[in-house]
């Protein structure tokens, strides 16, 4: 600790961590919602039954409800409907909060621009990171993240493995669902469909994902920078 030899550790402040926690509630709360709504569909696969909307609109209720079905299962899908009902109210609490905020905050923003990033991805992207100024560089931020490859050397052989998949589990998975959009744009539809050809589709995802954390990282960086070092970008 004298000769500063030690690496420093950053502790999120109680704002950005309540942040976090906020996000992160409305996340599981949404998954919650998602098994829910498979269930359903699995019930109702059972015998057949499907149609080419949505189950969950206000049509689709309704669907549901006119449905023939043995005494169990439609109480199987009565309860599972009550259930997503009665985590209807707290999303809508919680979005209506999140966007208050993103509203407030110049990086949601900012980040809003790149493709397939909206404002809740963005906040995700903004409380998980927190202070951008930690990382000297995108590459850092992605080491960080965990979509930088694995490199195992011996000698004179150099193999690079999959992503390390350290860091924060929410920012890798938040901007592997971004990339799920992202990859259909013009900027990178192109790249996108040359490498899956030669790879699959799950590499090329992770490999947008990455690439849409850089440009995140240079955004912020422009955000945070005192006002005259912006002037001169």
């Amino acid at each position: 600790m004298r000769a500063d030899l030690l690496p420093e550790a950053w502790i999120a402040p109680l704002e950005v961590r309540q942040q976090r926690a906020l996000l992160r509630h409305r996340c599981q709360l949404i998954r919650q919602r998602t098994l829910l709504r498979n269930r359903v569909h699995a019930v109702l696969a059972d015998y057949g039954c499907d149609r080419s909307g949505s189950y969950f609109t206000t049509p689709g209720r309704a669907w549901l409800d006119g449905l023939d079905l043995p005494d169990t299962s439609r109480r199987v899908v009565d309860d599972l409907l009550a259930l997503m009902d009665a985590l209807r109210e707290p999303i809508d609490a919680l979005d209506q909060q999140l966007l208050a905020h993103a509203r407030a905050d110049p990086r949601v923003k900012t980040l809003t621009r790149l493709p397939g990033v909206g404002t809740l991805t963005a906040l995700v992207i903004v409380a998980e990171i927190g202070d951008i100024s930690r990382f000297p560089s995108a590459r850092k931020l992605a080491a960080w993240a965990g979509l930088t490859s694995t490199v195992r050397s011996s000698d004179l052989t150099v193999r690079h493995g999959h992503i390390s998949k350290q860091g924060s589990d929410w920012l890798r998975w938040m901007l592997c669902e971004a990339a799920q959009t992202a990859k259909r744009s013009p900027e990178f539809a192109a790249s996108y469909q040359r490498l899956a050809r030669r790879r699959g589709k799950k590499i090329p995802t992770t490999a947008i994902a990455r690439r849409l954390l850089a440009r995140a990282y240079h955004l912020l960086r422009a955000v945070q920078a005192p006002p005259d070092r912006q002037g001169t970008r």
